[in-house]
């Protein structure tokens, strides 16, 4: 009895100096949540800076930031996009910057004004702001930033990586525009619905004026009955983005994935192009237990296929080299002798098989030269250069 009283006595002794050293590896660690940072220096863009890091991730991780779009927020962005679960599972800070009505009437980026999309100025220094915040506040690793972002969201990740090459290893735009497409909202509008004429040189030059590189690689998601950013947004993406990296715009693979998407390979996996059959308007997601499967569908999240996996990936987040998918290997086109100028409709054009539409509008086979509107009232020239390779000739046909 005596024994038995004792042992008591010194377990209790125990517990009474040492409580939190008995208790604490009984309780779960608390859950990390997104939160609101008030303060992270200049802030000439007017944004909120939002994070979100893992519980118990140390210094010298990887940091991805998230650029919403149009009417939406950081909240539902992370609750929706996907990305939180490859935060957790690999180890990476997450920043979701936020614009609101007082910088644009539908709570978009402003990534066609030139005073939020230039270096050191507006939105695009307050964004920068936050990185800067983010390595000092919490060690992230300044070698391994990312900047991923939907529709306007997209764009101004566009800005991110052509004003701050020296800050982003690479990114990933999705249903967004390329760098100065636009300089006003009434050019803004002309983007988002139609083709904007430009060679890969002059797209190349634009990305060149913002400030010397190199350039990051990147990611391009477009869904193929996007009515409200084109899908030819997709392929100047890729024209200016290949072209800053000095690679063809001819494919170096393709592979089909999941949910109707294609992907194309530009260069050494510098460029990829992700298109997806069918799908409108917004961030691809694909909610799912499965390893590649991620997010919620909610307006402008359309479930297809989860780009936040294959980003992480393509980042080199899940731990290894950033991975080239094994590829179907594309036939590079035998040259040939300038062939048969042929000048007709868009739909004669695309009946023949020289042209093809996507989306309402009309496109050359193999150069993607955009034509306009798919029907019989538009008329263009089109010179075939190669086995289904066609190019604008207007002013030889």
């Amino acid at each position: 009895m005596a024994t038995t009283l004792l042992s008591r006595a010194v377990t209790l002794l125990l517990l009474a100096v040492l409580p939190w050293t008995a208790l604490s590896a009984q309780r779960p660690a608390r859950a990390a949540s997104l939160v609101q940072v008030t303060s992270f220096g200049t802030n000439p863009g007017n944004l909120t800076m939002h994070a979100y890091r893992p519980a118990g991730l140390g210094a010298g991780r990887p940091l991805v930031v998230l650029l919403h779009g149009c009417t939406q927020n950081a909240s539902g962005y992370f609750a929706s996009s996907g990305w939180r679960r490859y935060a957790d599972q690999w180890g990476f800070t997450l920043v979701l910057a936020q614009t609101g009505s007082a910088n644009n009437s539908a709570s978009c980026f402003n990534w066609f004004q030139p005073g939020d999309t230039t270096r050191d100025q507006g939105e695009a220094a307050s964004i920068r702001g936050m990185v800067a915040h983010a390595v000092s506040a919490y060690g992230a690793d300044p070698a391994r930033v990312y900047v991923s972002g939907l529709s306007a969201g997209g764009a101004m990740a566009a800005v991110m990586l052509a004003t701050y090459p020296d800050v982003f290893a690479a990114g990933s735009i999705g249903a967004g525009l390329a760098y100065r497409c636009a300089t006003s909202l009434t050019q803004a509008s002309g983007c988002q619905y139609g083709p904007t004429q430009r060679t890969p040189r002059q797209w190349g030059d634009l990305v060149r004026a913002a400030h010397p590189g190199p350039y990051p690689r990147v990611a391009i998601w477009q869904g193929q009955s996007d009515y409200t950013v084109v899908p030819a947004n997709g392929r100047q993406l890729r024209d200016q983005w290949t072209d800053v990296r000095g690679v063809s715009q001819t494919p170096t693979a393709t592979r089909s994935l999941t949910g109707g998407t294609t992907l194309t390979v530009y260069g050494a996996d510098d460029v990829r192009l992700y298109e997806i059959a069918g799908m409108g308007h917004g961030l691809p997601v694909d909610p799912g237990s499965g390893a590649d499967q991620c997010g919620s569908t909610a307006a402008y999240f359309l479930d297809t296929i989860c780009s936040a996996y294959h980003d992480a990936r393509f980042f080199g987040l899940d731990g290894g080299a950033s991975p080239t998918p094994t590829p179907t290997p594309t036939p590079t086109p035998t040259p040939t002798v300038p062939g048969t100028c042929v000048r007709a409709s868009n739909y004669a054009h695309t009946t023949a098989g020289r042209a093809h539409q996507s989306g309402g509008y009309t496109y050359a086979n193999g150069s993607n030269d955009p034509m306009g509107l798919w029907n019989t009232a538009v008329v263009h020239g089109l010179r075939q250069t190669g086995p289904d390779y066609w190019v604008l000739a207007d002013g030889e046909c």
